[in-house]
């Protein structure tokens, strides 16, 4: 109970800040994980990066490559952790067609956005997403810091 309870309070595990600089998210999905016990445990601690992640598609299953879950110091003798182990995400068979049609045809790509908890589960939302050019990326940049100095001013003149 207690984990259910604090599953409610912190649902957010890790974010990969650098999708929203480097892509167009397209639409949004939310998979389910296949992990080990240890790795669970590790995601408990928030012991996980995300940032090099990214969905691979192979023989009509999707995995997540480059997510890594560090292992707690007291994991089980018996289990040898693997870091950057593969990882297979969990979608209905349409949803993961579907995906494939599109990533295939016209020239998206997939990234994993966050990885949460729902009713226990650690669940990882993807993006289906198109790559940023590099003025694009300036403009986020200029944005950004556009919103940074009308905060500053804000504040001072609240003062």
């Amino acid at each position: 109970m207690a984990n259910k309870k604090q599953d409610n309070t912190n649902p957010r595990i890790a974010d990969n800040k650098k999708a929203a600089f480097n892509y167009f998210f397209e639409e949004r999905y939310e998979a389910g994980m296949v992990l080990e016990g240890w790795e669970v445990k590790a995601l408990r601690e928030g012991k996980v990066q995300l940032t090099d992640g990214y969905v691979m598609i192979r023989d009509g299953e999707m995995f997540i490559v480059g997510c890594q879950i560090n292992p707690l110091k007291s994991a089980s003798t018996h289990v040898n952790p693997d870091a950057i182990r593969t990882k297979k995400l969990l979608l209905h068979k349409e949803e993961i067609r579907r995906l494939i049609g599109k990533v295939e045809q016209k020239g998206y790509t997939l990234v994993p956005l966050n990885l949460h908890w729902k009713a226990g589960k650690v669940k990882c939302e993807i993006a289906l997403a198109k790559g940023k050019a590099e003025h694009d990326k300036r403009d986020t940049i200029k944005d950004r810091e556009g919103k940074r100095e009308v905060e500053r001013a804000l504040k001072t003149h609240n003062r």
